[in-house]
């Protein structure tokens, strides 16, 4: 048998302290619940191409990473969602970076960067976490900062890659006085993207320092995170799909690089005045203020973790519209529309019966025959506030009980205004904005192709409060068999001022049809004042069959509270309601020198979902759905020569709606959840050479994500695909490393969202454009690490 390397043997000891109810830390195989660790090399070797792509190497997870940077989308074990990241919340040294685990334009992970001042991410799926923290029943990501200590150690690194990509890290950490420690670091990096908009895609960066103070039987830790980034965000793509799972590209449209931005759209001016720099794109302006105090007083463990975060989570992109079309059918509905509005044709003295199109650069006119699509600048700008407050209090009261008295408070709001909904550029495929004018005068676009205004312009200022308190025990029954159980009260009171929209005209030329019934938020202000109670208990056991062998289960039930955007959907004398979570898992862990295996049965059930829907004339009406969802999940791991390990990690599931109003909602019962793959897998090898003081370290992984449907009605499908990455470091002594890694090596085209709510019905296997959002194409990386 192979002997126990020092790797595996720390991978056997390691300890785990998310999900942990008595705050301290437990080892991952001790541990009665789901959780996927890795290292900082675990990070580098899984080359996420953001914050929330990271999360794919967590079985049960399947992660929409293809927007760029930030806006992913984030689905967990069959929990019920139609895009964000609603049930992921993202923390950092314990503490969550934002309460709401999701708002419109806003997850968790957009808040958020990799970088090499973290130490290692613990990624926790259901467990305990329904009564710590903010209660979150579905995945806890926590980045756990490196803290400094009385050896001093730094990094430099150098990364180029694909689209231009440079990128520069930098960390040092070590001892500042006896007693106190610290560290400092960050990173810049600018990047045209593989989906190149002529302008640069990323560029920004973060800057990390921590103090921590050594005292008696416990220690204090200081943190402060600065993130400044702008990131180009990346919607659909023209398509060609068939409701059997054929796809191919749209004639002209490469779609692994393509996109609509380009230098001559990027400085825009809405209708309505507003401008708008697609350079912004989804990015990042914000700071976080930590402290972490752990001491064991009087023989009580006393822990408190508490956060502040403020900024700016603005949004300036371009979002897809209808499939691709002529200009000539695109001149046909401009007409049309321009011919209903009966100020427009008495401005001009008639109706039109033709138009042309030309090109805003000048370039020429536009044939009817030319494929064109409209394509929405969006601006939603959105301040943020957040500070959370978690205190816990541990002790044995009585042998071989340890109880657990924690209370957690969190005070956040959210302040937007949007400028969305229509906002469409009419433009060929080549991203060429086009101006269309009607043979009776009427200017059916602006100068810079827009066809149409804001239909959708709001301001909304929330804020909320939420206090809960739990109680947990851990019993141990024996030296095999511990108990746990929790229970939680929340609640949660919010206040939200929300200015509606109104309809108006802009500008002072009769014969601009888009300035028409444009959207602004003057309307009457509705104010909303709910409040909710939740009630969580979790209930687990594990036993250990031997020292690195045990079995579990657990079953807890929690929820989520509304979030501003459902309560904005709602009526003020009918808010939405708390959604009602359940869950149930039994698992089976074991790890050694030449295997590890970590698999879990799990199944859960929604109820009381709130889905927002509205009447003919625009009134809001509540309604409320279901799902139901069993399924396994596993990560396994074989060492069958020393220096190579190859592991498999994955889900299957089954996860149907129910529960729905037929008449309100018709056509879900029964199906699929959407977005979600009924099974996806990633087999990781990696094989280490070493000769003389160096060593050479080759990987990679193959993952396959099976077929899926855009939409609850499971009307459009998205068929599997499958992906190839691979990387190599080598090591030249103890200082330095170099790294080459690729993903996406094959050019697969696999699509991760459909046509964005807009599902199409199309039977056999005809063909039909669409929109869609694919994987990124090829890219590659090289970095040189320099350790000090």
């Amino acid at each position: 048998a192979a002997a126990k390397t020092d790797a595996v043997s720390a991978e056997i000891q390691q300890v785990v302290v998310t999900g942990v109810t008595s705050g301290g830390a437990k080892r991952k195989i001790d541990s009665a619940f789901s959780i996927t660790t890795a290292t900082e090399e675990q990070m580098k070797q899984a080359n996420p191409t953001s914050t929330a792509d990271l999360m794919k190497i967590s079985p049960g997870v399947y992660v929409e990473s293809t927007g760029g940077q930030t806006g992913a989308n984030i689905q967990i074990r069959g929990f019920p969602s139609g895009g964000d990241a609603p049930f992921v919340t993202l923390q950092l040294n314990g503490s969550p970076l934002f309460p709401a685990p999701t708002l419109s334009f806003l997850a968790n992970d957009s808040t958020f960067r990799i970088d090499d001042t973290i130490e290692r991410v613990e990624m926790l799926r259901g467990g305990p976490s329904v009564i710590l923290s903010n209660g979150q029943p579905g995945a806890t990501m926590n980045f756990l900062l490196k803290k400094g200590d009385d050896t001093p150690e730094g990094t430099l690194r150098a990364t180029l890659g694909t689209g231009n990509l440079m990128r520069y890290d930098a960390f040092f950490g070590g001892k500042i006085a006896d007693g106190w420690y610290g560290t400092i670091g960050g990173f810049y990096r600018t990047n045209d993207g593989i989906r190149d908009p002529g302008f640069p895609a990323d560029d920004g960066g973060s800057l990390t320092a921590t103090v921590t103070h050594k005292i008696q039987d416990g220690e204090l830790n200081f943190y402060v995170r600065s993130l400044k980034d702008k990131n180009a965000f990346y919607t659909a793509v023209p398509v060609l799909l068939s409701p059997s799972g054929s796809l191919q590209a749209f004639p002209g449209v490469d779609p692994l690089t393509w996109t609509p931005m380009s230098e001559q759209t990027r400085l825009f001016t809405l209708p309505d005045g507003t401008k708008g720099d697609l350079a912004d794109g989804r990015g990042a302006s914000n700071t976080t203020l930590g402290f972490d105090f752990d001491q064991k007083v009087n023989g009580w463990n006393v822990s408190n973790k508490m956060n502040y975060f403020s900024g700016d989570q603005n949004t300036v992109a371009m979002f897809s519209g209808a499939a691709p079309t002529s200009f000539g059918n695109q001149l046909s509905s401009l007409i049309a529309r321009d011919n209903g509005n009966a100020a427009l044709v008495a401005a001009a003295g008639r109706s039109a019966v033709s138009g042309a199109g030309v090109y805003v650069d000048g370039s020429g006119a536009v044939g009817n025959d030319t494929q064109t699509i409209q394509i929405a600048p969006w601006i939603v700008k959105k301040q943020l506030k957040n500070f959370t407050d978690e205190l816990r209090f541990t002790k044995e009261i009585v042998p071989n009980h340890t109880m657990t008295v924690g209370a957690y408070a969190a005070q956040y709001s959210s302040n937007d205004t949007w400028d969305i909904g229509n906002n469409e550029i009419l433009m060929d495929l080549n991203g060429k904005p086009i101006q269309v004018t009607l043979d009776n005068g009427a200017l059916a676009t602006d100068k810079q192709g827009f066809a149409r205004g804001c239909g959708f312009c709001i301001a909304e200022n929330g804020s909320a409060t939420n206090r809960a308190l739990y109680l947990a025990d851990e019993w141990k029954l024996s030296e095999a068999l511990k108990l746990d159980a929790g229970v939680r009260y929340e609640s949660q009171k919010m206040s939200l001022s929300y200015q509606t929209p109104s309809s108006v005209n802009v500008g002072s030329n009769a014969l601009a049809a888009y300035s028409y019934g444009i959207s602004q938020a003057s309307g009457p202000v509705i104010a909303y004042n709910p409040s909710w109670h939740l009630p969580s208990f979790t209930l687990g056991g594990i036993y250990k069959l031997q020292k690195d062998m045990s079995v579990y289960a657990r079953f807890n039930s929690g929820g989520q509270f509304p979030f501003f955007d459902q309560v904005r959907g709602s009526t003020v004398s009918n808010p939405p309601p708390v959604t009602k979570i359940k869950q149930v898992e039994l698992g089976f862990k074991t790890a050694g020198s030449l295997y590890s295996a970590s698999v879990a049965l799990f199944a859960n059930r929604f109820a009381n979902q709130f889905i927002g829907t509205s009447t003919a004339g625009g009134l809001p009406v509540n309604t409320t759905g279901g799902s139901q969802t069993y399924g396994v999940e596993y990560e396994l791991a074989v060492r069958p020569v020393k220096n190579l390990q190859i592991s498999l990690s994955g889900d299957a599931q089954h996860a149907k709606y129910q529960d729905y109003d037929d008449a309100l909602s018709p056509g879900i019962n029964g199906m699929v959840v959407q977005r979600q793959p009924a099974s996806q897998w990633r087999l990781t090898p990696s094989y280490v050479i070493p000769f003389g003081d160096n060593s050479l370290r080759l990987y990679g992984t193959y993952s396959h994500i099976n077929a899926r449907f855009s939409d609850q009605q499971n009307q459009e499908f998205l068929p599997s695909y499958n992906t190839l990455d691979a990387g190599a470091l080598l090591a030249v002594g103890e200082k330095l490393e170099f790294r080459l890694s690729g993903s996406n090596l094959t050019n697969e085209l696999g699509l991760t969202e459909g046509s964005a709510g807009r599902g199409v019905a199309v039977q056999g296997s005809v063909q039909y454009a669409t929109m869609a959002r694919p994987l990124f194409g090829r890219a590659v990386e090289l970095s040189m690490t320099y350790h000090f």
